[in-house]
């Protein structure tokens, strides 16, 4: 008997983006009014009406790549020019060199045996949970995998510390300006209050997802065998292998380059943070990077911008699965048919307790973020109908921003994020191959945001 294979990740977006479509002919068109508040158009509550219904065709469907490709532009190219600077990066042999040292240290240290899984991701858990970041530990991919490997782990923990960490960090946020912060502002709460058990709520969710994958590594590096990506990391290991007997250290070159690539990383986050850069700003700050890197690499302008261009030819797979992931939002709003679902998940929060109430808000959130990934989006369209809401259903709208939060513990394994795919296309690991390892952790997610969502529902946390 043929052993069934399930679909790889291009596959798989293509058969949701033919799912949709045929959703547009069966869904009816529908629209809130919207009104512009503080520069964002913002959902006016009770104002629902349906309007005449848009389905995409054929034409349609095989149009949405392209306005995918258009749509999501600017991630496309900040993935093409991380991927250019850190191939010239790895030219000059710096990170080869840092993940030598780290595997040295790694094999006579129990301390860093220890600690270098819990540092390192909540080092990415606290950017999530305060400057919002997302897009920004797509590179990381590139360090964390090879440095797991070296290590004797496995891609997906290499892939999870930076990604997952951040996206923990985002979910479970105490003061991330572009979901806590835009969601406080709609729903009418001061700006960033409730912190106490906001930062309650992201230590309990750092830390289970950092036990959950220590004893995950702990096992692989006991029965590598047993690694969903076990075959794929023998193929790896076989391209990059290290020699750590003729190994002497870190040469000079080797640590100002590692100084440069950490002085970029810290203008990042004071740019996010102070100066509201976004990924435009953040794609130049990479782009100038890798000159000033080549050239304290000492790598001629033939080497540089070879280099350059073999690392964005790299991210031309992880190109074509982000803009196929955002055509899958683009049919469903271009058919009117996004507001339509809103409005009909809505009467299903009213409960006659606070507690389920609150419970179903994070299942609806849930639900919305397998189509919209943006956190300020998402806060904008929904918001303004969750707050009025939650009054009416007993939540506070501290409890029902919560709610929405927690939404997005979804993101890290739902197909339909742009982040998501990248980052494993980025990794080459199968989508459906990383799905299967995040459902027991999922199913804690879950548990956890049930759980969590319990003592503020009984308090009214205001």
């Amino acid at each position: 008997m043929k052993k069934f294979r399930l679909p790889n990740t291009f596959v798989l977006l293509c058969a949701i983006l033919a799912m949709i479509a045929l959703a547009t002919w069966l869904v009816p068109g529908g629209k809130f009014d919207t009104q512009l508040v503080n520069g964002k158009q913002l959902i006016i509550p009770g104002t629902f009406h349906y309007v005449e219904n848009k389905p995409q065709g054929l034409a349609a469907l095989m149009m949405s790549p392209i306005k995918g490709f258009v749509d999501a532009s600017l991630i496309i190219g900040f993935v093409l020019i991380v991927g250019g600077a850190f191939s010239v990066l790895q030219k000059t042999e710096a990170f080869d060199a840092m993940i030598k040292s780290i595997a040295k240290a790694h094999t006579h240290s129990r301390f860093v045996r220890a600690a270098i899984i819990p540092v390192f991701f909540t080092m990415f858990s606290l950017g999530g949970a305060t400057f919002g970041m997302n897009e920004e530990a797509i590179p990381f991919i590139l360090i964390f995998v090879p440095l797991a490997l070296a290590l004797g782990y496995d891609t997906i923990t290499g892939v999870s510390i930076p990604f997952l960490g951040s996206q923990v960090g985002f979910s479970a946020a105490f003061l991330n300006p572009f979901n806590v912060g835009i969601a406080q502002g709609i729903a009418g709460v001061p700006i960033f209050s409730g912190i106490g058990y906001r930062l309650i709520v992201w230590s309990i969710a750092t830390a289970v997802s950092i036990m959950f994958l220590m004893w995950y590594a702990a096992r692989i590096k006991r029965h590598p065998e047993k690694s969903p990506t076990y075959q794929l990391d023998l193929e790896k290991r076989s391209e990059h292998t290290l020699d750590l007997d003729s190994f002497a250290g870190m040469t000079g070159t080797h640590r100002a380059v590692l100084w440069i690539f950490l002085g970029t990383l810290l203008t990042m986050v004071v740019g996010v943070v102070k100066y509201d850069w976004f990924i435009d700003e953040i794609a130049a700050l990479f782009l100038v990077m890798a000159i000033v890197v080549g050239l304290v690499g000492r790598l001629d302008a033939d080497s540089l911008v070879a280099s350059f261009v073999h690392g964005a030819r790299d991210m031309v797979g992880v190109a074509l699965v982000i803009a196929l992931a955002r055509a899958t939002m683009i049919l469903a709003r271009d058919a009117q048919i996004i507001d339509t679902m809103l409005h009909a998940l809505t009467p299903l929060v009213a409960s006659s307790s606070p507690v389920f109430a609150a419970q179903k808000m994070f299942f609806m959130q849930s639900v919305i973020n397998f189509f919209i990934h943006s956190g300020s989006g998402q806060a904008a369209l929904t918001m303004p109908i969750m707050a009025p809401l939650a009054d009416l259903v007993g939540v506070t709208r501290q409890t029902a921003i919560l709610a929405f939060q927690f939404g997005e513990f979804t993101t890290p394994m739902i197909p339909t994020s742009g982040i998501t795919v990248g980052v494993l296309a980025l990794a080459r690991v199968p989508w459906i191959t990383w799905a299967k390892w995040m459902i027991p952790l999922q199913l804690i997610y879950l548990v956890l945001a049930l759980l969590l969502l319990i003592p503020p529902a009984l308090m009214q946390w205001q």
